[in-house]
């Protein structure tokens, strides 16, 4: 989170709910840092997920979304 200022390019963070192996408020740690360092960026909590919530149906196809517009889209 102390980095957050260095970020450059596209980030999203996926965080289950659930997630006992990630506490949750770690992301919402790097969230906080790269607000105060004025990054964009896109965050989405995955309710009823635990860790690998990027993996569930919806996280996946998040997932995809984004890297379709900032790598395929980009290219074009």
């Amino acid at each position: 989170a102390e980095d957050a200022h260095k970020l450059q390019g596209q980030l999203l963070l996926i965080v289950g709910e659930l997630d006992q192996n990630v506490d949750p408020a770690s992301t919402l740690q790097v969230v906080g840092a790269l607000q105060r360092a004025g990054k964009s960026f896109q965050y989405m909590p995955i309710i009823g997920a635990g860790h690998g919530a990027a993996e569930t149906s919806f996280g996946s196809r998040l997932r995809m979304e984004f890297l379709v517009k900032h790598l395929l889209d980009g290219q074009r």
